[in-house]
C-alpha cells in the first residue's frame, strides 16, 4: 500500500486545514492514523480510526490529548481516502503531518506498516 499525504500549507492561527491521505489500494480495513513531529520533538500521535473487531458496527476514533475536539479523522472508503480535518489551529500544531495504515484491529499492538511521505502544515501567530 502507497499512501500520498497531501493539504499542508501556511494558516493563521484559528483558522482551519484538511488533509488528506489517498491510498493506492483499498484500506476500508486497515487501521489508520495520522502523526506529527515538528522540528526538534519526536514524533507525536494525532489522531487514529479503526475497527475494534469483525463484529464492530462502526469504527472507533482516538484523538492525541493536544488535538481533540479540534480535529477529526475520517474516511472516504470510495476514494480509498483518509481526512484530516483540523480547526482551531494553534501554532503548536505547527509540524509535519504523516498518515499511516496498518492491518488488525484498534487496540492491537502492531507496528504500522505503511506511511506516507509527510506534508507540512504551518500555523502563524
Amino acid at each position: 500500500v502507497q499512501l500520498q499525504a497531501s493539504g499542508g500549507g501556511l494558516v493563521q492561527a484559528g483558522g482551519s486545514l484538511r488533509l488528506s491521505c489517498a491510498a493506492s489500494e483499498r484500506i476500508s480495513s486497515y487501521v489508520v492514523g495520522w502523526f506529527r513531529r515538528a522540528p526538534g520533538r519526536e514524533r507525536e500521535f494525532v489522531a487514529l480510526m479503526g475497527w475494534r473487531s469483525r463484529s464492530s458496527v462502526r469504527e472507533t476514533t482516538y484523538y492525541g490529548d493536544s488535538v481533540a475536539n479540534r480535529f477529526t479523522v475520517s474516511r472516504d472508503n470510495a476514494k480509498n481516502t483518509v481526512y484530516l480535518e483540523m480547526n482551531s489551529l494553534k501554532p503548536e500544531d505547527t509540524a509535519v503531518y504523516y498518515c499511516a495504515a496498518r492491518s488488525g484491529f484498534v487496540g492491537s499492538s502492531s507496528e504500522w506498516e505503511y506511511w506516507g511521505q509527510g506534508t507540512q502544515v504551518t500555523v502563524s501567530s
